[in-house]
């Protein structure tokens, strides 16, 4: 009776796990069950660049520029909304949250770059001499440069 009620709560646990996990806040998913194969980490440095989109990053040690966009569903951008304010992992919104008012005091109108380990999926095939379009699932490793 003891082995059929230890074996019935893993077999629980087992397909918990399986079970698609509500992301914390997030409204627009980056990280879809058909680009999931392709989504991979990256170190790179997450800043506002001029032109469109304006939120872009650089992939360290490498020559390659990625536009931020929220995710797929959004993905080509159908407004400015879609281009200009793409949705962030919340544990890097609450990083430039937590900066804003230092920011403030400064006059400073932009986040500072933010150099981390970031999980992105890309929303486009990889073009040489093209930025690639990709969404950031997630983030880890976050240091913000700050400009003074």
């Amino acid at each position: 009776m003891r082995y059929a009620l230890i074996s019935a709560l893993a077999l629980c646990a087992a397909a918990a796990q399986t079970l698609p996990q509500k992301r914390e806040g997030r409204k627009i998913l980056c990280k879809t069950p058909e680009n999931a194969a392709s989504c991979y980490w990256t170190r790179g440095r997450l800043s506002i660049y001029n032109g469109n989109p304006p939120w872009r990053m650089w992939k360290v040690g490498t020559h390659r520029i990625l536009a931020i966009f929220s995710g797929p569903s959004t993905f080509p951008p159908r407004n400015d909304q879609d281009s200009f304010n793409p949705e962030l992992p919340p544990n890097l919104e609450r990083a430039y949250k937590a900066e804003e008012p230092r920011k403030a005091r400064l006059k400073e109108p932009f986040p500072d770059p933010a150099f981390a380990d970031f999980e992105v999926c890309p929303l486009e095939p990889e073009r040489k001499g093209e930025m690639q379009a990709v969404c950031i699932e997630s983030v880890k490793d976050i240091f913000l440069q700050k400009s003074r």
